[in-house]
């Protein structure tokens, strides 16, 4: 949610290609990464260690947000643009959030797709 607003105030203000691109690409991101838990295709698909690349997307979105919400907030063409960097900068702690917690909950030595104990 927080990402569809940042992308809106971008959008809304007629920003520069990079804040709405990053915005909208981490909207995107989010809700796939959303109907993938939802749906449960983690479990399908194993091929892949699905919490990992969300640590991972979590981490490189946060990385691109820092460098754009803070020349967003420092530059402040209007006040949308402020706005959304503003929301970005709230995005940021949320995806660093997300990637603390998500590698905490983690195990990579455990067998993976059990989350009871047998009994």
């Amino acid at each position: 949610v927080v990402a569809f607003v940042t992308f809106l105030c971008f959008v809304a203000s007629r920003s520069g290609g990079a804040y709405t691109a990053l915005a909208l690409m981490e909207t995107v991101i989010t809700a796939l990464f959303f109907l993938l838990y939802l749906l449960k295709l983690d479990k399908k698909l194993r091929w892949l260690f699905w919490p990992l690349a969300d640590i991972f997307n979590s981490v490189i979105a946060a990385l691109f947000l820092l460098i754009v919400c803070l020349f967003a907030v420092i530059i402040k063409t209007n006040n949308g643009t402020l706005a959304g960097g503003v929301f970005g900068l709230v995005l940021l702690v949320l995806c660093v959030v997300d990637a603390v917690l998500l590698f905490q909950k983690i195990s990579l030595g455990a067998p993976r797709g059990r989350n009871t104990p047998a009994k």
